[in-house]
């Protein structure tokens, strides 16, 4: 039998968190292991239960979401964190994805964008809501990685598949996009950076060390 993905909860508001359990509780390929709405108290038992995935709210009293992701991950490498929220701001997913969440999902998510969300993350991708993904197209965060040009998580993603020589619908199948959001992030790449071809895109990425 394949193991579980066990999942850990984390909301100051208890109606959300049972919101929350309704919908993972009835997949058989998740297991809830622990909930809080106190973070503090939380911070403790993610550290002695281990799991593979905590979802976690960001505004809460005594330690943001940001803040325990940022004790947590250095201490739990094999656990990963998706954050949940009411807001898609920009300074609220900027300081979500520096403190190391792998996904960003607003609380208005339905059954299938969450399930979806803890597999690709657990799988080792990033996933976002849709709204959360168009902020951070329109407002680039990640500017460590990308010195000088801003390009976006998915924008490298992009960039490394056509190093591979992908074609749009293998990008697509691979990345769980549509190939006119291929085309899109395409369009977007070679205007930030100025470049016209893809050969001259490739040696841009390796020179820069957005692929290898």
């Amino acid at each position: 039998m394949a193991k579980k993905i066990t999942i850990y909860l984390v909301d100051d508001h208890q109606m959300l968190i049972d919101g929350l359990k309704a919908i993972i509780s009835s997949e058989k390929d998740f297991e809830i292991v622990g909930e809080c709405t106190l973070p503090l108290l939380a911070f403790e038992q993610i550290q002695l239960l281990k799991p593979d995935i905590v979802l976690t709210d960001i505004n809460m009293p005594e330690l943001s979401g940001i803040e325990l992701v940022r004790k947590l991950k250095p201490r739990m490498s094999n656990t990963k964190f998706i954050a949940l929220s009411m807001f898609g701001e920009r300074s609220y997913i900027k300081d979500m994805l520096q403190a190391g969440v792998s996904g960003y999902i607003l609380k208005n998510t339905g059954r299938e964008e969450l399930v979806k969300a803890i597999n690709l993350v657990m799988q080792g991708h990033q996933f976002f809501s849709e709204e959360v993904e168009q902020v951070i197209e329109s407002n680039p965060v990640n500017d460590e990685k990308i010195n000088t040009i801003h390009l976006t998580e998915r924008e490298v993603d992009i960039i490394d598949c056509i190093a591979k020589e992908m074609t749009n619908a293998q990008i697509a199948e691979t990345l769980f996009i549509s190939e006119r959001t291929v085309e899109t992030h395409r369009k977007n790449i070679f205007r930030k950076t100025g470049i016209k071809g893809v050969i001259g895109l490739v040696k841009f990425a390796l020179d820069k060390g957005f692929i290898k």
